[in-house]
């Protein structure tokens, strides 16, 4: 049997080649390499904005047009430079960074401090991504190449937050021209640039030949839709695709097992969680809460649903985060939940709807608990729609109850714990149960406000412990990140956030 490659071969096999040189022919398709890359994921892009097209599908393709201030080796999780080739930390507010000369974005603009300084206040301006960078007070242009942030508080993870593909500059004429033109047609300076957008099929981007640190390896990138993660899997047999993203939990060990495949896995820092819209009745009543976290057997779907893999969650963060703190997984207890119910007024149960997006995982997941709480006599009917649907409509509060996948991409509980549970960021920025708690709101304040870890970690232990008993949401699975991949292909290094880039993989043909 094959044995899928662990994430520290696959890490030293891409230094090799990254060590060994891109070489000319692969870039252009001759020597033996394909010259496009062809991946599949589950669902389409909703914007090509990267201030609001904030969602692992759209990422996926964002983050190979857009380029960050710095960002952080997949390898090492050491923060390194990107567009900022160097940086100063002058105090605990302020940082200067010194913009690395001749980048230019897709148009032919030159990329400069005013570039960046819009950009920055531009996603701190729009809801959707404003937790990632709103830790900052100003930004301000030193000189043509030179910036100054400086932050409202001391803000102990404010480089990588400044990493996160959020955080993308964009060009500030380009956009004040049209302010809605990146959604559809994006300019960056990413080492790839859009060529086309088939809605619900396929986007293909196109090398970059004066990317600042040199053109792609390979000449096209091309990312197909492809709901079904079965087909996913199939596409990936057939050699219509080369890179398959998210696996189908059913699929991992058909890939594994399959000689002309490789599988690719990293720990995860994701939670699945089910949100209890707390502006609609019942989910106002913290007792109707905890009974339906009482409710779910999270060990059992761990074994049935999960067949095995990723391990039932107690908090919001997985244990891989900083702040982490392991307050034990809500007990199992049907009995009690009824009891509860009943205690909240509601004896014979209630009706509700329980919402996901047509990922096939999510959805069996939301079957097997529909059926738990049902036996507490909640008769919960799931609701499955396509992705940007359910997207929108969570983001206006329409749901009862939401089940969610969230990855705290900067490895820092601050990014995860002031996005979806403080008042603040209600909607779109994540905060989909609409806490609105000032015990909440005063702990992660004072997590995010510190720069000693200590403090910090006290901060987000009384969190975790306060949160399971407003119960606001229900953390139910930690999963790892996969991919399968042809064996044709070369320097692929899987991102444990899920924001893997292609830059430096070729396909041999």
């Amino acid at each position: 049997m094959k044995k899928a490659l662990s994430v520290m071969l696959v890490m030293l096999a891409a230094f090799s080649l990254v060590f060994a040189g891109g070489s000319k022919e692969a870039s252009e398709g001759e020597g033996g390499y394909k010259d496009t890359i062809i991946f599949a994921l589950g669902a389409d892009v909703t914007s090509f904005d990267p201030h609001v097209g904030k969602e692992t599908p759209a990422v996926a393709v964002t983050n190979h047009i857009y380029d960050t201030l710095v960002e952080v080796d997949p390898v090492t999780n050491e923060v390194v430079p990107q567009i900022a080739e160097s940086w100063e930390q002058l105090s605990d507010t302020e940082y200067l960074f010194h913009i690395r000369q001749g980048i230019k974005f897709h148009n032919g603009e030159d990329l400069k401090a005013d570039d960046v300084k819009f950009s920055l206040d531009r996603a701190i301006a729009t809801p959707a991504v404003s937790y990632i960078v709103d830790f900052i007070e100003s930004v301000e242009e030193v000189d043509e190449y030179t910036v100054k942030v400086t932050t409202k508080e001391p803000y102990a993870p404010a480089l990588r937050n400044l990493a996160v593909p959020f955080a993308a500059i964009v060009p500030k004429d380009y956009v004040s021209a049209n302010p809605d033109a990146l959604k559809t047609a994006p300019v960056g300076s990413g080492p790839y640039k859009f060529v086309s957008w088939s809605q619900n099929d396929n986007v293909r981007l196109e090398a970059y030949a004066d990317y600042y640190a040199g053109a792609p390896k390979t000449q096209y990138i091309e990312m197909k839709v492809i709901p079904e993660a079965a087909q996913r899997t199939i596409a990936l047999e057939t050699g219509e695709i080369d890179i398959a993203y998210d696996l189908l939990i059913s699929d991992i060990r058909r890939v594994e097992e399959d000689p002309d495949l490789t599988l690719y896995s990293a720990p995860s820092l994701s939670c699945y969680y089910v949100s209890f819209n707390m502006n609609k009745a019942p989910f106002d009543n913290k007792l109707v809460r905890q009974a339906l976290n009482m409710a779910i057997d999270r060990e059992l779907l761990v074994e049935t649903v999960n067949r095995g893999t990723g391990a039932p969650a107690d908090n919001i963060i997985a244990p891989a985060v900083f702040g982490y703190y392991p307050v034990g997984l809500y007990e199992y207890n049907p009995e009690k939940a009824k009891e509860l119910l009943a205690e909240a007024g509601y004896p014979n149960g209630f009706e509700c709807t329980l919402w996901v997006n047509n990922a096939q995982d999510r959805v069996e997941m939301c079957q097997a608990i529909q059926e738990m709480f049902r036996e507490i006599g909640v008769d919960c009917r799931v609701e499955v729609m396509e992705f940007g649907s359910f997207i929108s409509r969570t983001t206006n509060g329409e749901h009862d109850m939401g089940y969610f996948g969230w990855v705290t991409s900067t490895k820092d509980a601050d990014y995860t714990f002031y996005s979806l549970e403080h008042s603040s960021q209600q909607g779109a920025a994540g905060n989909r149960s609409f806490t609105n708690d000032p015990k909440v709101d005063e702990l992660v304040e004072k997590g995010r406000t510190s720069i000693d870890p200590a403090v910090r970690e006290e901060a987000y232990k009384e969190l975790a412990i306060y949160l399971k008993d407003l119960a606001n949401n229900a953390p139910v699975v930690y999963t790892a990140i996969t991919a399968g991949a042809s064996n044709k292909v070369e320097g692929f290094v899987i991102d444990p956030i899920g924001y893997h880039k292609l830059d430096n993989v070729t396909v041999a043909r």
